[in-house]
């Protein structure tokens, strides 16, 4: 994991490979390892996302989200989900949503996540 800062922000940024959040990962480590590290934001990348996240009737999703909040804490999912987003028409709405708020933010890239924090 990587510690970075942009525009006052600390964010705990994941590496592209380890245990799957949702999985093996526990938004309660991610959690531990946010406040080892004073980040505000941490970054998961799709990579590190289990695909029951994105179905949200499992509520993996709702549950990790929650919990971030919960914790006064943001979340971004970075990657591409397009497939998962055309495939789901709950999902599209949620992703939506998600970045219509800002708080957390599901985005393709780095680049576009900057420009949004």
């Amino acid at each position: 994991m990587a510690i970075t800062n942009h525009n006052g922000m600390t964010l705990l940024e994941l590496e592209l490979e380890g245990a799957c959040l949702g999985a093996d990962l526990h938004v309660n480590d991610i959690l531990g390892d946010a406040f080892g590290a004073e980040a505000e934001i941490v970054v998961v990348p799709v990579s590190r996302i289990e695909p029951a996240f994105f179905e949200l009737r499992s509520g993996i999703a709702g549950e990790v989200f929650q919990k971030m909040e919960q914790y006064q804490r943001r979340l971004v999912i970075l990657g591409d989900i397009a497939a998962e987003v055309n495939a789901s028409k709950s999902l599209h709405d949620f992703v939506y949503e998600t970045n219509l708020r800002g708080h957390h933010l599901f985005v393709p890239d780095r680049e576009a996540m900057l420009a949004r924090l």
